[in-house]
């Protein structure tokens, strides 16, 4: 799957990642993970804490397919509000939902601190804004809920935004201990911790079969490398690539497009360096980075084709500038890397826990949407505190069959 194309910022701040063997050997295991970026990272990193016998494979090296593009905006709000969420699933459903998304950030934190690897995951508070004045009624209406949820958060009015920025916008939420990291280092940082603990994991080790054995209540994955490996569970953790083992009706894709800027001098006028991004859609987002680089991504493109996508991207990147120095017109940044990229969503607006009857005691973790660190956080632990405890309540609420529950 052609995934992405352009130069990436992420792996060139860890040159000197781990790196892992291949596989070498046949395995007999309890869980087989698959997949090598950050999703893959977070099941590992629970796991770790068990006795269950885990190993993680990956058919390239640890970190370098959508890890490399992730923007990595640690938010719990993501493209569909959540008033619009709750007229599918109902109060109840979202609610339990938000506080998930919240626990969430708060466990990618502590992974932040337990882990060896600095992955520069600092808290920031987050600016979204009213695109236009017809947004003004919605965006205070989602303040409303998430007030009601006791999430820490303000309604700025325009004279309050211009107060603190060089620009001004009708209406924004402002949220608190939102944040950002770096997501090559936290996948590493995860497998590294992992790895300390006992967890296998193998890099240039492709997947290509795999199939149940009800007898042995086992699935028997074969590799590229000529191996065989037994489990009595197998997580496909390997983001939009799950897709080509199992299609999921419920995703869908767009082309997406980012800009990493120089390292920038003077930061003084983004106030407290929020995240920033917008009501409209496509929208634009932006944040900054430990180096004091800027990272600016949106302009979301509906074309799927790989060609069409890449063809776009000189003019997509000097769109990305033109309009962040609209709004930061005295910060002085040129753009230093850009890439484009598939973005994979839901067309309800969760995240999906594939779990399929041709895959027995299997699970795809397809944590796809513009926050899917915090979701492959969430369902992570969901799935291995399924495997580990044998059940989780949370489960049904990501299934892919997940019920339309009464708006009452």
């Amino acid at each position: 799957m052609n995934l992405q194309s352009g130069t990436y910022y992420w792996p060139a701040t860890f040159p000197d990642a781990p790196s892992y063997p291949s596989l070498k050997e046949d395995r007999d295991l309890d869980v087989l993970i698959v997949g090598g970026g950050s999703s893959a990272a977070q099941c590992a990193y629970y796991l770790a804490a068990s006795h269950l016998k885990t190993a993680v494979v990956e058919k390239g090296k640890i970190g370098h397919g959508s890890t490399s593009t992730n923007t990595a905006l640690i938010q719990y709000s993501g493209e569909k509000m959540f008033t619009n969420l709750i007229n599918t699933f109902g109060k109840g459903y979202i609610g339990r939902h938000l506080q998930l998304l919240k626990e969430a950030i708060n466990e990618i934190e502590a992974a932040s601190r337990t882990a060896e690897i600095d992955c520069e995951f600092t808290r920031r508070d987050t600016l979204y804004f009213a695109s236009c004045k017809e947004d003004v009624n919605r965006l205070k209406k989602e303040y409303e809920l998430l007030k009601q949820h006791n999430f820490q958060l303000d309604f700025l009015k325009e004279q309050e935004i211009k107060a603190r920025y060089p620009f001004s916008k009708d209406a924004a939420i402002y949220s608190y201990n939102d944040g950002e990291l770096n997501p090559f280092k936290f996948t590493h940082s995860l497998f590294d911790y992992s790895a300390q603990k006992g967890v296998s994991i193998y890099e240039n080790t492709e997947v290509n079969g795999y199939h149940y054995d009800r007898q042995q209540n086992r699935a028997i994955v074969s590799t590229k490398t000529g191996h065989s490996i037994k489990a009595r569970h197998v997580i496909f953790a390997a983001g939009y690539e799950g897709l080509e083992v199992k299609k999921e009706k419920k995703a869908s894709f767009v082309s997406t497009y980012t800009v990493t800027t120089n390292p920038v001098q003077d930061l003084s006028t983004w106030y407290n360096r929020t995240l920033i991004w917008e009501t409209a859609r496509p929208y634009l987002f932006m944040r900054t980075t430990a180096d004091n680089r800027i990272i600016i991504g949106g302009l979301d493109d509906n074309t799927t084709y790989p060609e069409d996508r890449d063809s776009k991207l000189i003019h997509k990147k000097d769109k990305l500038i033109a309009e962040f120095k609209k709004m930061f017109p005295h910060i002085q940044a040129e753009p230093a890397y850009y890439s484009a990229a598939f973005y994979g969503g839901t067309v309800d607006g969760l995240p999906i826990i594939g779990v399929y009857d041709q895959y027995p005691n299997t699970y795809f973790l397809f944590a796809f949407g513009d926050n899917g660190t915090v979701y492959s956080q969430m369902l992570a632990k969901i799935i291995t505190r399924e495997i580990i405890e044998g059940g989780h309540p949370d489960l049904p609420l990501y299934l892919q069959n997940r019920p339309l529950l009464s708006k009452s």
